[in-house]
C-alpha cells in the first residue's frame, strides 16, 4: 500500500517525478535483512541492467555504516520475478 514513509505518497508531485526520472534508487530490507530492489525490466538490454546493478551495489556499499566490520555483503542473487536465481560475485564491489 502507498505510504508517505516509502515515498509513494507525497504533496510535492513535481519533485517526486523529477527524482524518478533522474534515477532515484530505493531499496528496502525485510525482517531478515535481505534487500529487495528492482533493477529493470525484461525489455531492458544487458548493458542497461548491468549499469543499474552497478548503481544499486554502489549505493548499498556507500550506505555501509562506519561501525560495520568484516564482510558487508555476504551474498547477492539476481532473479526475474518468478525465475531461477543467479549468484553474483560480490568481491568486485569491495563489500
Amino acid at each position: 500500500m502507498p505510504n508517505p514513509k516509502a515515498g509513494t505518497v507525497t504533496p510535492e508531485i513535481g519533485k517526486a517525478i523529477a527524482d524518478a526520472k533522474a534515477g532515484k534508487i530505493e531499496y528496502r530490507l525485510d525482517k531478515t535483512n535481505i534487500i529487495h530492489c528492482p533493477i529493470g525490466k525484461a525489455s531492458f538490454g544487458q548493458d542497461k541492467l548491468s549499469e543499474n546493478l552497478e548503481a544499486l551495489m554502489g549505493a548499498i556499499v556507500k550506505a555501509k555504516p562506519a561501525a560495520a566490520k568484516g564482510q558487508y555483503i555476504k551474498s547477492c542473487t539476481i532473479t526475474s520475478t518468478m525465475g531461477p536465481g543467479i549468484k553474483i560475485n560480490t568481491v568486485k564491489y569491495g563489500a
